[in-house]
């Protein structure tokens, strides 16, 4: 290396630094240092040492927050470890159950941290060798859309983590907008004639889902880190993790709060609920977790929520409006839907027309009428529903409400099951039905079927071209181009999007079929234990009920969906068309690791953590995150931190990455 470019080297190394540490202390600390124009200043010479030596230039350095062109589509990133959401507790009462069931476990008194729960969008960040390399959603907890360039132009979030951090990282946070760079965002898009934003809250997700980095910069984002995974960490408590994200430059909220017992949360809460307003951002409610790190595996979780946290919801708001009138729905399972139509009003910075009503027990207990003025809310709900009608604002001309005997899609008869609290269309050919299968079917949980969206999938059924899911896989792309608003392109890109789902998983196959209490969670539990449609539909039921969060209910709702005559047809289709299981691993589906318990660690060449753990449980292994005396082996890659110390401590066998491929071919 020249003189010349080792000393470009080092300025440009020391500008970095010092450039970092400025946008921390402005962006982080609101604490600056240097004006504006110094930092400018700075920057400038950054870019022009860049442009002298472009070899020089790194992912890590400020001068890319902004990237190039517009993207044409997400790319999509398995998580390492799921985004598992949390569950809700509304009242006090339901934040004891959460606690007795911790204390019915835990060893010890337990300990909590509590943090505000802030109203934006959860989001992955992963260093490689100390550098931002991936940014992630949440997506469905398992894949999320990797929007790297996007959260690059925040310039909260470091792009690089310190030295004495391990290399290789995970930190995970929400970002979100304050409330002062939100006003003053809509101010300007109504200056410019635009619509503006509704929440802080949309006004983000929307702003992650644009597909060119140099718009989402023009927009102030915000992110603040909650939680953090890595080899190495050693972390004991929820609460060192919080410290060391501060000190490593993270910005953290900080308004949490160890807390010793249950009085201590109720306070917590008590005082959050009353002062959140004053907070620059929104808040909607608190995140509960139990502080004691090494317990949150032993405590496990469920399908959807781990056990070890809760998010406790704030009261909701509420707000008055008139019901016009009531539409019934009709959903994939036949289930009929009392939804309100209102006048419309604005509710937690949402213009509201609509609310649901539940079924028609909840209409004849809470006395409600058409016309009548009824007050909604929209808190930990996602949908507003109605609470109450207001006696003494009734109008003299309202009208009862009529509950149908009739489908409104089909006219068939709805029957409601004594043991349950909605009626159903009778008839498995209602068109709504079939729309929302096959809706649920092609859904991005489920097959994922590019260009299938729902007035697609309207279209297709209306046109008589589809009875069932079945059916998408002898769709011709001339019979796609019939369809009003169907170009050539459009029928090219669904033809591809249909084949392309015949490779997709056998959990995604499995809860896509729509069986009832199937949800994706339980469907890869099953998929774990069960390669395709054939070892499934075969399986005896005690041995279904045996298999982990399945129990009587489940089992018997499977067996009732192999039986009937519509599903048989729709099995038969699909075996037709290729999809009976694992397509893409079906010529590795050795069990011959059945039982085998293994723990993977360090870095692998070959494998992604996430790919290396899918060889295994395709072969009937099962991957844990923590070495024990039952661990059969740890697979080590290049640095492969405490999990390989412990290893050899418990006298668990050890092996690198290439007698991990051939354990694999065995």
């Amino acid at each position: 290396m020249s003189s010349n470019r080792e000393s470009a080297l080092r300025q440009i190394e020391r500008l970095r630094k010092e450039i970092d540490r400025h946008d921390y202390l402005y962006y982080v600390t609101a604490d600056p240092e240097i004006t504006d124009q110094q930092y400018d200043a700075l920057m400038r010479q950054l870019i022009e040492l860049e442009y002298e030596f472009p070899d020089l230039v790194s992912p890590g350095s400020p001068t890319q927050r902004v990237g190039g062109e517009p993207l044409g589509s997400f790319s999509q990133v398995t998580h390492a470890t799921p985004m598992l959401s949390l569950a809700n507790c509304y009242n006090i009462d339901e934040l004891y159950d959460f606690d007795r069931r911790i204390r019915e476990l835990y060893d010890g008194e337990p300990e909590y941290v509590c943090e505000l729960k802030i109203d934006g969008v959860s989001a992955a960040l992963t260093y490689r060798n100390h550098t931002l390399t991936t940014g992630a959603t949440r997506g469905d907890g398992r894949i999320g859309d990797e929007i790297t360039g996007n959260l690059r132009t925040i310039r909260s979030i470091p792009l690089s983590a310190p030295d004495d951090m391990p290399p290789d990282l995970e930190v995970r946070g929400e970002v979100y907008f304050t409330r002062r760079e939100f006003d003053a965002m809509n101010t300007q898009r109504e200056i410019d004639g635009l619509k503006p934003f509704m929440n802080p809250r949309n006004a983000a997700a929307g702003t992650l889902k644009i597909l060119d980095s140099r718009e989402v910069a023009k927009r102030p984002l915000s992110f603040f880190a909650y939680g953090m995974i890595g080899e190495g960490l050693n972390m004991k408590s929820q609460s060192e993790i919080l410290e060391t994200l501060k000190s490593a430059r993270f910005p953290t909220n900080p308004n949490w709060r160890v807390c010793s017992g249950l009085s201590d949360v109720e306070a917590y809460l008590d005082r959050w609920d009353a002062d959140r307003y004053e907070l620059p951002y929104e808040t909607d409610g608190v995140v509960i977790k139990l502080n004691d790190i090494s317990w949150w595996e032993r405590l496990g979780a469920t399908a959807k929520n781990p056990r070890w946290s809760i998010a406790y919801k704030f009261s909701t708001e509420k707000a008055l409006t008139r019901l016009l009138s009531v539409d019934w729905q009709v959903g994939r399972t036949g289930a009929v839907t009392p939804v309100a139509n209102l006048e419309p009003v604005l509710l937690l910075g949402t213009v509201v027309k609509r609310a649901t009503l539940h079924n028609e027990d909840e209409i004849e207990r809470l006395g409600i009428r058409t016309g009548d003025w009824v007050e909604i809310e929209k808190g930990g709900e996602i949908i507003p529903k109605v609470n109450r009608f207001l006696a003494d604002k009734r109008p003299e001309d309202t009208e009862p409400i009529e509950f149908p005997t009739r489908c409104p899609e089909c006219g068939s008869e709805l029957v409601r099951d004594e043991a349950e609290v909605v009626r159903r269309c009778s008839n498995w050919d209602c068109p709504a039905q079939i729309t929302g299968r096959i809706r649920h079917f092609a859904s991005r949980g489920a097959m994922d079927i590019e260009g299938l969206g729902g007035k697609t999938v309207e279209a297709i059924v209306a046109a008589g071209i589809v009875k069932d899911a079945g059916d998408l896989y002898s769709i011709t792309k001339s019979q796609i181009e019939s369809l009003p608003g169907m170009a050539e392109i459009s029928a090219e890109n669904l033809i591809g999007g249909i084949e392309d789902s015949k490779v997709k998983m056998f959990d995604r196959l499995l809860f896509g079929l729509g069986i009832r209490h199937v949800g994706i969670g339980v469907a890869r539990i099953i998929a774990a234990e069960y390669k395709d449609l054939d070892s499934l539909e075969q399986a005896p039921e005690e041995e279904l009920q045996q298999t982990p969060e399945v129990g009587a209910v489940i089992t018997e709702s499977i067996k009732q969906f192999f039986a009937f005559e519509p599903n048989i047809r729709l099995i038969s289709k699909l075996k037709e068309a290729g999809m009976i299981g694992r397509t893409e691993h079906d010529e590795r589906s050795s069990q011959h690791l059945k039982g085998k318990i293994f723990v993977l660690t360090g870095s692998l060449k070959n494998f992604s953590r996430e790919s290396a753990g899918d060889e295994i449980r395709i072969r009937g292994g099962r991957v844990t995150s923590s070495v024990s005396k039952k661990t059969d082996f740890v697979i080590a890659g290049a640095n492969p931190g405490s999990k390989y110390k412990k290893a050899d401590k418990l006298d668990v066998k050890v092996l690198d990455e290439k007698r991990f491929v051939d354990l694999l071919s065995k």
